[in-house]
């Protein structure tokens, strides 16, 4: 039964518990989603005066559960990770701030942390509100810091922000729990709420590259044909310059933006895509410096993701706390995540790596690509020229020590068709000796090399289930 007052209650209860800590450790993951909560939780401690440090974690895994249960600190928050392996921590003094799905031993008396009155799990799933569409981690994080001190309100955005990373606005507006915190960002000013084309890079990439690099969804003869694009404006009288300088969709008059919205959704909805989610809200962070990733929340989101997958997810804090020098520091992170995007995307093009079963497609980059970017990789790739939108699509990237990573992504189309890939992913990977969780549209798992053969199997078999 869906509870809104019980998700806020065990917030509550969670922010009364981390106020009396006298340190603190902040556990969080290496994305977009993972850092912003890590921030929200790091200032609602700041704010608190209670001492604290953050860690960044690629997984969650049995060494790090060990790690947890062993760290000195009086109190550790873990946030966006956590909740699917309630039943493995095994400590006192533990908050977890998460939206994934939930361990189904927790709560089921398999549990040594039932004995421990001092462990605090708040996650939207066990109040029936979709953690995977209606809040994310930061969401949640959110909550607990708002539930610490009101003026915790002020970093409603990074909790947006970390709901765009998730692509939970991607049926064309924020839904469920998130609109109350949009709701937050709104009255404090930190966000602006618009209706706009869903165009990535409204406000940093030069026209022609904004519709070249589109696939969400794909621009027919546009999608990644730039002599196409330039045609397309200059056909429209769309000048491309102003002065020395490029032109955004930012840059746009009125009449001209409407003059190409309305012309591209033609193109969308004459080549049967998803023109309702293509035209939708558009979140824009007017506090932000104008011109720059942070006005916009996917940009902003993606930046954050760069730094995350390139090993400095505390530049990415600080760009979320407002550390002026930040943005400044992120921007070769920013530089490596778009130029190894580029060249995974193409090579697995190039070598035609992705191969089809029958209700699944997959590719195997081996050590080629980064397991912290396979996932996005493989999230870009669904949908685009060549490759199929109405089957779900799984990555592995070797991730050393014998282990293979595995991401798993779908879309709402499929989803609202039965698709759970978190479930899927869960069950293949724990027969195979591995593990893996997450949520239906996007899931991950690490299993062991060569074990990816039964890993597809049983997977193919489970999604089968769900489409038939």
């Amino acid at each position: 039964m869906r509870s809104e007052k019980g998700l806020l209650s065990t917030a509550e209860g969670a922010a009364e518990r981390i106020k009396r800590a006298s340190s603190a450790e902040i556990v969080a993951h290496i994305d977009a989603d993972g850092i912003c909560a890590a921030a929200i939780a790091s200032a609602a401690l700041e704010m608190a005066g209670i001492e604290h440090r953050a860690h960044f974690l690629k997984k969650l895994d049995d060494a790090a559960v060990e790690a947890i249960d062993a760290c000195p600190a009086d109190l550790v928050w873990v946030v966006d990770l956590g909740s699917g392996y309630m039943s493995r921590f095994d400590r006192d003094g533990l908050v977890v701030s998460d939206h994934h799905a939930v361990d189904p031993g927790w709560r089921k008396g398999q549990t040594d942390l039932l004995s421990f009155p001092d462990v605090h799990h708040v996650n939207p799933h066990e109040h029936g509100i979709d953690g995977s569409a209606e809040i994310c981690g930061a969401g949640v994080t959110y909550l607990v810091a708002k539930a610490m001190d009101e003026r915790n309100r002020r970093w409603a955005h990074l909790a947006i922000v970390g709901a765009a990373g998730d692509f939970q606005d991607s049926r064309g507006a924020l839904t469920g729990f998130n609109r109350r915190i949009l709701a937050d960002a709104v009255e404090c000013g930190t966000i602006e709420v618009g209706r706009d084309l869903r165009l990535f890079g409204r406000i940093t990439r030069p026209l022609p590259q904004l519709l070249q690099y589109c696939n969400e969804p794909p621009l027919p003869g546009l999608t990644s044909n730039s002599p196409a694009c330039v045609r397309f404006l200059n056909d429209r009288g769309i000048k491309l310059k102003k002065g020395a300088a490029k032109r955004t969709w930012a840059d746009l008059r009125p009449a001209e933006r409407e003059l190409l919205s309305a012309d591209l959704l033609a193109l969308v909805e004459k080549d049967g895509g998803d023109a309702e989610g293509f035209l939708g809200e558009v979140y824009d962070l007017p506090l932000e410096e104008e011109g720059t990733e942070l006005r916009d929340v996917k940009e902003y989101a993606t930046l954050l993701n760069s730094c995350g997958r390139y090993e400095d997810a505390a530049t990415g804090v600080r760009i979320c706390l407002r550390d002026p020098q930040g943005l400044v520091d992120a921007k070769s992170n920013r530089d490596e995540h778009r130029r190894q995007l580029s060249q995974a995307i193409g090579m697995v093009r190039e070598k035609g790596m992705v191969q089809e079963r029958g209700w699944l497609q997959f590719f195997h980059s081996g050590g080629e690509i980064r397991e912290t970017i396979v996932g996005i990789v493989a999230g870009m790739l669904l949908g685009s020229d060549g490759v199929r939108r109405d089957i779900p699509m799984i990555a592995f990237a070797d991730s050393g020590d014998g282990e293979v990573k595995v991401s798993a992504r779908g879309h709402r189309g499929l989803v609202s068709r039965g698709l759970d890939l978190a479930r899927a992913v869960n069950i293949a990977a724990g027969l195979v000796g591995g593990y893996g969780g997450g949520h239906d549209i996007a899931a991950g798992a690490t299993i062991p090399s060569g074990s990816e053969e039964r890993f597809l199997e049983v997977v193919e078999d489970i999604v089968a289930s769900q489409l038939i």
